[in-house]
This record gives structure tokens, sequence and C-alpha cells, in this order.
């Protein structure tokens, strides 16, 4: 017998959400305890693609966007935001490039409100470099360079986030979300990975304040890796390196919190958001660091006239950094973004960078947003 609590979660077609919950945790448990593992890890910086950023907007910000966001970009950011939405459908689509366009990033998300309580939304997000030289087979069998027999595979993480919001009626100034991701990573045919982990997220108005709390991976992210070892065994024989087994990768969670506030001046609008990311991995080069948590700030500004045109300015990654004197200073990722929103179309533009003051070309992000209204 499910409880009473349990039963209140019903929906409309008939399924509980506890049997839900049932079956992915024994879908899980099953893939976990037949695959034959050897090693289970929770290395830092664990599927830390999925800590780029999604969408030009919320890129141009510094990527703080837990408390503020309130689009179809909300599955990443903050699922609670979905709540905001006004349109009937919203779709956004983003690609960007980094590393002077060696590395491919893309993300497709959409969402709609289900009720005036509740909203839903999907997203996917693909980071992949294509194209890599497969050299094992350059030299023939008589020594000779065969540049035929070099051949190209790719390098691409996924993901695959559902994300749900709802609203209480007796706390309506609180709204609460959740995600439900799918990863899958692929190196060519050498290894592959298949991952699943849960979101939280959190938004709360106190007067002109708009607080945000989203937790990663909250229970923990465990991405199961196969590697084929027959496609490399020689090759690190010869060069002395371990040949991989297959393992379970564990992403620690990630505490994200926020505050932002909006100023109206005439026909302009300004919007201001701090967020301190919190990550329990171990000791990082961020602003605040120990043993128990980093802290990483991230500050952004959004500028903008009668909600048309919009400027904004960023600041994320502080780092400790040592000059070759051993002397150290603190660098900091600046970004820059603009926007313009006309009628159903929203086109924005980021310009960012892979790391404070790194000599690599800056990234150029562009996104569409779409807003669709039924007749």
């Amino acid at each position: 017998m499910k409880s009473d609590l349990l039963k209140g979660f019903y929906n409309k077609q008939g399924y509980y959400l506890y049997d839900f919950v049932r079956y992915l945790l024994l879908t899980i448990f099953y893939l976990l305890s037949n695959a034959g593992f050897t090693q289970v890890s929770a290395p830092k910086y664990a599927n830390e693609f999925l800590a780029i950023g999604a969408g030009a907007r919320g890129q141009a910000m510094g990527n703080s966007q837990a408390s503020s966001v309130d689009d179809v970009t909300s599955g990443y950011w903050n699922p609670a935001g979905l709540l905001h939405q006004t349109q009937d459908y919203e779709a956004v689509f983003q690609h960007g490039e980094y590393f002077s366009g060696i590395a491919k990033y893309d993300y497709v998300a959409f969402s709609m409100p289900m009720d005036s309580i509740s909203a839903l939304g999907f997203s996917a997000i693909r980071f992949a470099i294509d194209d890599i030289p497969d050299t094992r087979f350059l030299y023939d069998a008589n020594g000779a360079i065969n540049y035929n027999n070099v051949q190209f595979f790719t390098a691409a993480d996924y993901a695959f986030l559902a994300s749900y919001a709802h609203r209480f009626p007796k706390l309506a100034h609180l709204q609460l979300g959740a995600n439900v991701k799918v990863l899958h990573r692929r190196a060519g045919n050498f290894a592959k990975a298949w991952g699943f982990g849960f979101d939280l997220g959190a938004q709360l108005a106190l007067g002109p304040w708009q607080l945000g709390a989203v937790m990663k991976d909250v229970t923990g992210t465990f991405t199961a890796w196969s590697h084929n070892p027959s496609l490399v065994a020689n090759v690190f024989a010869q060069t002395g390196n371990i040949i991989p087994d297959n393992s379970v990768e564990v992403t620690v969670p990630r505490l994200i919190l926020g505050v932002s506030r909006r100023f109206d001046i005439k026909d302009f609008g300004i919007l201001a958001e701090i967020d301190l990311a919190n990550t329990f991995d171990g000791k990082r080069n961020t602003l605040i660091r120990s043993e128990f948590a980093s802290i990483d700030p991230m500050v952004g500004v959004e500028v903008d006239y009668k909600n048309v045109a919009f400027l904004r300015l960023g600041i994320k990654n502080f780092q400790r950094l040592t000059n070759f004197d051993g002397s150290h200073y603190l660098a900091v990722e600046p970004t820059f973004g603009l926007g313009v929103h006309i009628k159903a179309v929203t086109i924005d533009y980021a310009l960012t960078n892979t790391g404070p003051q790194t000599e690599s070309v800056y990234s150029h992000i562009f996104s569409v947003k779409v807003e669709i209204n039924k007749p």
C-alpha cells in the first residue's frame, strides 16, 4: 500500500510518481550490478561539460542564472524557473564553438506550462570534437607511411534532461523544480558510458528580491564506463600506458545559491544577480577554497530597453594564478553579450572565453528562442 502522501502525486495519466522513481532506481541498480565494473571513483571535474552553460543570455551574464532565469533555459539553470513562462510553448537553439572551432557545443530545449501551477521541459546538449585522426595504422606492413590508413573518430558528450516544476497554492512565492538526466559519453569505438542523475531547484520571491538554489547531481550522478581494450592494447603496451578497466564514475553534488533584483527606470530595466557555486569534490582553484568545499562567485548584469534590446555583462571563474617570479595574482573571466527581442523571436549573442586571461581565442555563442502561442 502506498502512503497517503505518495497518493497525492497521482497525475492525470494514472501513474504514480512513486512507481516511476522505484522502477528507475531498479533499472539503474540492474545496469550497474550486471556490468562487471571493478572500479568506483569520484574524480574532480567529472562531467564538467554540464557546467559550461546553456543559452547565450545566461553565458553573457557570467552563468549567474539560479534566481532570475524565467524561460525555456530554466531546465538547465534551475528547473523551478519554468513556472515563469507565460507563453504556451518556448523553444531555444544554441550553437557555439570552442578552442578556435575544434570543439562544438550545441543545445536545444523545449518547455510548456501544464497548468497554472506546473510546467514541463526537455533539454538536450552535445559537446563534441569531431574528425579526430586515428593514426594507429599510419605505417603499413612495410614500415612506410600511408595516409590512406588514417581514420577518424568523434569524442562526444551528450546530456538529456526532463524537467518538471511545481508551485503549491498555499506557498505562492515558492517554486520547486527537478531534473531527471541521462548522460551518454563516447570516445569513438574505444570507450562509451551511460549515466543517470537528478537535480533539484527552488526559487523564492521576497518582495523585490528573488532567491534561487539549485542542487545539481543531488544523489551523485553515476556514469558507468565500458572500455574496448582490444583496440588499444598493443599501442598501450608499447608506450607503457595502463590499459583502462570498466569503471563507475560518480559526480559529486554541486550547490548553486543565487540572489537577484530588477530595477526599472523609465524605459530601461536593470537586472543584477550574484551566484555562488559550491563544489564538494576537493579543493579547487576558486576564490574561496577548502578541503570541504570550494566557492566560485558568478556575477551578471542585464540592461534592457523596453524589453526589446539587451546589453549583458558578467564575471566568473575567479582563480589565483602564479607569475614567473612566484608571486600570485587574481584573474577573472569576463563575459559580454547582446540580445534583441522581435515579436516572438529572441536572438542572443555571448562572447566568452575558456578560462581567465587565457591566450585562446574567445568563443562566440549564438542562441535563438522562439515563443509559440495557440491560435
